[in-house]
């Protein structure tokens, strides 16, 4: 009998655990609902660590904050592609959301996005990049739109300063003689011919690949640089002294394609939205720490580094002769998208604003 009631108890007591087993093993009600709705991928063509690092944090965070219903992958230094190649996916929708840099011949309208002598420090940019409302998110919104895309958020890659091997450059007249590397970005290179005019600097086009060697054995004595690429790319080795002009910002954008975009429901924009706030905050802050970093590499390494007072700034600013450069290159398209409304005007006073602002932080 004693040995009945044993089995009895022992019996209940299986019972018990194997109810309890299928309990954890039956769906959470609210995982259930947490079906795939889209398999999403994100490219990018580069390997820099901190836009990376954001970039994954993003696409983790929209997975989380869509509850599952969008599964994000992110493949980046050129897994889906070259720059271009990846772009042209997003566009036709192959690939829904990437990373870019927006080249006139991709964006037409991508001048805008980087016209120097409009922002000049990470405070500046976290507010004419910020979304909804930032002046220079609200017109490169517009000019993605044009091809095809929807701006999200924007990675920046901070301010580009001047160096060269042969004087610290303190004003205009330091330009002189000077032989320059340019790229094919018209803002850039007609902001500093201008800066330059009249002291015989020259300038030359050499693909960003061969900078070094050209530095190097003398081919240019300097050419224009950001920080990261001052130690990434190892080119304080080969330059003596660099003026941080903070005279243009490199920033680029993170966007998906546009009709997919417009059909999806307003709660994933939302999260879309949610997930692209946190991660550009975190860019800023980690990429503007990097700089601070990286300058003091430099400082250790005997590169001359040179900080121009407020109005030695101006005198360069000045000679740049932006409001030609913006008539040139920006007011043909801003007119065709924006007509009669005087849209580079507002653009630029918009602009003093936010330096206002900013200042102020």
């Amino acid at each position: 009998m004693e040995a009945r009631k044993l089995l009895k108890v022992v019996g209940g007591i299986c019972l018990i655990f194997f109810a309890v087993s299928i309990l954890m093993m039956a769906p959470d009600p609210a995982a259930a609902q947490a079906k795939v709705e889209y398999k999403w991928r994100f490219g990018s063509a580069w390997t820099q660590k901190v836009r990376n690092d954001s970039i994954q944090m993003f696409c983790d965070l929209l997975n989380k904050y869509s509850n599952g219903r969008i599964q994000m992958t992110f493949k980046h230094s050129g897994l889906l592609g070259t720059h271009d190649e990846i772009f042209h996916a997003v566009r036709e929708g192959s690939i829904e959301m990437a990373v870019y840099a927006p080249y006139v011949n991709l964006v037409p309208g991508g001048m805008l996005n980087w016209m120097p002598w409009t922002v000049g420090s990470y405070e500046e940019a976290a507010i004419a990049y910020g979304p909804p409302n930032g002046i220079l998110y609200k017109v490169m919104d517009k000019a993605y739109e044009e091809v095809g895309f929807k701006l999200l958020w924007s990675s920046p890659m901070g301010p580009y300063g001047l160096g060269n091997k042969v004087r610290p450059i303190k004003n205009p007249d330091d330009l002189s003689k000077l032989k320059l590397r340019v790229s094919a970005s018209l803002g850039f290179v007609r902001s500093l011919e201008n800066m330059g005019k009249g002291t015989g600097m020259t300038l030359q086009t050499i693909p960003w690949a061969d900078l070094y060697n050209a530095l190097q054995t003398g081919v240019v004595d300097g050419a224009w640089g950001l920080w990261g690429s001052l130690v990434e790319e190892r080119h304080y080795e080969v330059l003596k002294y660099y003026t941080a002009l903070d005279w243009s910002w490199d920033c680029c954008n993170i966007a998906m394609n546009r009709k997919l975009w417009d059909k999806l429901p307003q709660d994933l924009k939302d999260a879309i939205v949610k997930a692209g706030r946190e991660a550009e905050a975190r860019d800023y802050l980690e990429r503007k720490k990097t700089d601070e970093d990286y300058k003091k590499k430099l400082v250790a390494a005997g590169l001359n580094i040179y900080t121009p007072t407020g109005t030695e700034r101006e005198a360069f600013r000045k000679k740049a002769n932006m409001p030609a450069v913006w008539d040139e290159l920006c007011k043909p398209w801003l007119e065709k998208h924006y007509p009669g409304q005087n849209m580079a005007k507002k653009i630029l006073d918009e602009l003093d604003k936010v330096r206002l602002t900013a200042a102020k932080k």
